[in-house]
């Protein structure tokens, strides 16, 4: 698909990989933008930059998302391409609270179904449409240190991958994104961050020893694979060579990344070991 003419719709698009995919649609001639974010003051600053329009979103609210493709289709048309790109992250295991692991999933798979179900009748009546979805590398293989960002990336990876099957013979085409390190706002932004703390935890995270990208070179991966109408957006491609591996010998890649866990934790206690009895109150 070729983004000329087309309407185009970011959640998350305030900051980061959103705001960065707003303005390369900007300069790739799409007809309008609608930058929406949690952060309205954000939004508006990249919408205003792109001469599109700023929405206040929240994506676990299926009803702010339905709000969402009502107002776009009522003001500007048919939505031609529609991007889920919102998404935070945590630092947690099994200690995590019911109520976080929650709030994840809501985020990082709800909002990809709430979006399709919002989006996909009139792209279907129009004769097609485009889902470009963010996941990340962890949800093609795991994240280090945080099981509710794995999981709900899984899942989220999984998802694209049903509607990109169950809906190609009705015009729709999905892109997954599954990008390693970028250099956006998620970790400073995570609830779980320390100020002052944030250089500390990218640098250690699983994704940043394969280099750190800028997200306008994320954002125009992007816009090749729409192009190409290709399903994985992989702009570390080491990834692919690391799903070889998992493929192969499943065995043999766990005791890899078991190594790379404790390097990553050397003099410190692995993410297992602060599962004290007391933290189990909180499950």
């Amino acid at each position: 698909m070729e983004l000329a003419e087309k309407v185009v719709v970011i959640t998350g698009g305030g900051s980061g990989i959103g705001a960065a995919l707003a303005k390369t649609m900007a300069k790739a001639g799409a007809r309008h933008i609608v930058v929406s974010d949690i952060n309205y003051e954000n939004a508006q600053a990249i919408a205003e930059e792109v001469n599109g329009t700023a929405k206040l979103v929240d994506v676990s609210e299926e009803e702010q998302i339905m709000q969402l493709v009502d107002s776009v289709e009522d003001q500007y048309g048919p939505i031609d391409i529609f991007c889920s790109n919102a998404g935070y992250v945590t630092n947690a295991g099994l200690e995590d609270t019911n109520e976080r692991i929650t709030q994840m999933w809501e985020v990082h798979v709800m909002a990809h179904v709430y979006a399709a179900r919002a989006v996909l009748p009139q792209m279907i009546a129009n004769g097609g449409g485009y889902l470009l979805n963010t996941a990340s590398a962890a949800g093609l293989l795991t994240q280090i240190g945080s099981l509710a960002y794995s999981v709900t990336k899984g899942a989220a990876v999984s998802l694209a991958q049903w509607l990109a099957i169950t809906h190609h013979h009705q015009g729709i085409r999905v892109s997954v994104l599954c990008p390693q390190a970028v250099r956006t706002g998620i970790i400073a932004n995570s609830p779980d961050t320390v100020a002052g703390e944030e250089a500390e935890w990218e640098e250690g995270g699983v994704a940043s020893s394969d280099g750190i990208l800028e997200p306008d070179s994320v954002a125009q991966d992007c816009i090749s694979a729409i192009n190409d109408e290709r399903f994985l957006v992989l702009p570390h491609q080491q990834v692919i060579d690391y799903m070889k591996y998992r493929a192969e010998d499943i065995d043999r890649w766990l005791n890899g990344m078991r190594r790379f866990q404790e390097k990553l934790y050397e003099g410190g206690p692995l993410p297992g070991d602060i599962m004290g009895p007391d933290n189990w109150t909180s499950l």
